[in-house]
């Protein structure tokens, strides 16, 4: 089957990428592994999630938020936002399709794509002269190994696995990861009544959406060191000195670190309230061993533990299908090209949503990427014409 670009993914980066190439009138298909679109989000995030960033910051390019939506909108109301987003611009993904394989054809100049149709079991063989990688920065979870955690006894599990701290009610619970997910997570066990530990090792920002937003904003007009300077110091007003609970500030600024290395600051939701009151106990040793429902750290401390949560975040898996990843990917599978340039590759593949900048990210590049490739295919065009 050939087709003028092949998206793989039909996620937030997938979608928004099919409504900007129709906007050029540019014909393509996407392949999605899943029989939904956006998959994370309908099948594998927690019942308290709300988007971290103003809805302002998170929609897909030609469909803003309407006005009567709350300024941090829910989960359930962001997937009905894609709903509407997938209906409108009529945007039809081949589900149930596995990406097996994509390289680029020196002679014909073309991507050919090996996907397995997951329902017949037969491999479907697409040609492109575009490809766009949509699958995610969150493709995969990243739990690391951990000696004896074979034998543990409790339940163990990924943050995406997550729904609700009401299971856990009662019961002694380790949150593994200090990021976002991992905070929120604590902040809901501690809430529904859990023994809530979380183990903290690594210097992190907190911040709250407020901070977020007041940044966000600034960043449009004003260098980022001096957003940064305002947001901590608002940091510090709010939260005060958090070394004594266990929380260490980095040196480099939130906004900074944001931009060059894609690591989010924490934005609050009560976690840090439940952690001074002493709710939530914040665990600073790694884990060095595991043995049935004893979790052992680095400094010799040990505690039984019901369950474990790895909210250790996630790791993109395109480099395993993606032959030819180095047009536009590093090893990790993230791109290797420098913001702004970082959606572009050689011999026309792409990536979106890979920049570790959230929707706001997304938009972004797919709309960057349209109008790349309808610059290609015009002038094509036009080359055409000149010889008839």
């Amino acid at each position: 089957m050939e087709n003028v670009v092949v998206i793989v993914g039909a996620g937030p980066s997938g979608l928004a990428t099919s409504a900007c190439l129709s906007a050029h009138s540019i014909p393509h298909v996407i392949l999605e592994k899943e029989d939904v679109y956006a998959s994370l989000w309908k099948k594998r995030t927690y019942d308290r999630l709300k988007l971290h960033l103003a809805k302002e910051f998170c929609a897909l390019p030609f469909k803003p938020h309407s006005s009567d939506s709350p300024t941090y909108i829910p989960k359930d109301m962001f997937v009905e936002y894609l709903d509407e987003y997938v209906s409108t611009f009529n945007i039809q993904p081949k589900y149930r399709r596995s990406v097996e394989s994509a390289s680029f054809d020196e002679v014909d100049g073309k991507w050919k794509i090996h996907a397995r149709n997951l329902e017949s079991g037969e491999v479907e063989v697409y040609v492109a002269e575009f490809l766009v990688v949509a699958s995610g920065e969150n493709s995969a979870q990243n739990i690391p190994e951990i000696p004896g955690m074979e034998t543990f006894k409790g339940e163990m599990i990924h943050s995406n696995q997550f729904k609700s701290g009401l299971v856990y009610e009662n019961k002694d619970v380790l949150v593994v990861g200090c990021g976002n997910s991992g905070m929120e997570i604590a902040y809901d066990l501690c809430t529904y009544g859990a023994q809530t530990c979380i183990l903290i090792r690594n210097p992190v920002h907190v911040l709250n959406k407020e901070m977020v937003r007041i940044g966000m904003t600034m960043a449009k007009y004003v260098p980022i060191f001096l957003v940064d300077f305002v947001v901590v110091t608002l940091a510090k007003i709010k939260f005060g000195d958090l070394s004594k609970y266990g929380l260490r500030r980095p040196k480099l600024g939130p906004f900074f670190l944001k931009a060059t290395a894609g690591r989010a600051p924490v934005i609050d939701v009560g976690t840090i309230g439940k952690i001074k009151s002493k709710e939530i106990k914040v665990i600073p040793n790694e884990i060095s061993s595991i043995k049935w429902q004893k979790v052992l750290f680095e400094n010799g401390a040990e505690k039984d533990f019901d369950a474990i949560v790895f909210a250790t975040g996630y790791r993109s898996i395109a480099n395993d299908w993606l032959k030819d990843y180095q047009h536009v990917l590093n090893e990790n599978g993230l791109p290797k090209n420098e913001i702004p340039n970082h959606w572009k590759g050689t011999n026309n593949l792409y990536c979106c949503g890979l920049s570790r900048r959230g929707l706001f990210g997304v938009s972004m590049d797919a709309k960057a990427i349209a109008e790349d490739i309808n610059k290609v295919v015009t002038a094509k065009m036009g080359e055409k014409s000149k010889l008839l």
